[in-house]
């Protein structure tokens, strides 16, 4: 069993409450604990953040992607830009860091695997992984249940 969705938004910052909307309807319907929820909005509103702010201009799209499994929440932001420069990925986490003080490593301390990567035709990706724990008698886990048995 998983469930995936994609979001293509614009390059807004008023966009991200919508993918913290959707990301937090997702997870508390297939009853993920809310301790765990909280953890992946506040990662993945950073993640929107900084793609935003940290993209190659304005005016083009960014990407959410979202996948989640029995027991993993995995996402990806992408700047849909023009992409990175040779050598601005190394840049990005530290101007991150630098500039708020806290953004990469706020993200690692909530997720357990945190990737930065640079496509060569689309920009910054940011790639985040949580394991999920859940509430007792949550439909994942029993539909995830159900997948295995046929």
């Amino acid at each position: 069993m998983e469930v995936l969705f994609n979001l293509c938004l614009p390059h807004d910052e008023a966009s991200v409450p919508v993918v913290r909307h959707l990301v937090s309807s997702a997870l508390t319907r297939l009853g993920v604990d809310e301790a765990c929820i909280s953890d992946v909005l506040v990662a993945v509103t950073e993640a929107c953040t900084n793609v935003l702010k940290h993209a190659n201009g304005s005016g083009h799209e960014y990407e959410v992607k979202v996948g989640v499994f029995p027991d993993l929440c995995e996402m990806r932001v992408t700047d849909l830009g023009a992409g990175l420069a040779p050598g601005a990925l190394e840049r990005v986490p530290a101007g991150v860091e630098d500039e708020s003080g806290r953004g990469v490593q706020l993200m690692r301390s909530l997720v357990d695997q945190l990737q930065f990567v640079a496509g060569p035709r689309a920009g910054l990706s940011v790639r985040l992984s949580k394991r999920l724990s859940f509430r007792d008698g949550a439909i994942m886990q029993r539909l995830a249940g159900a997948s295995h048995a046929h």
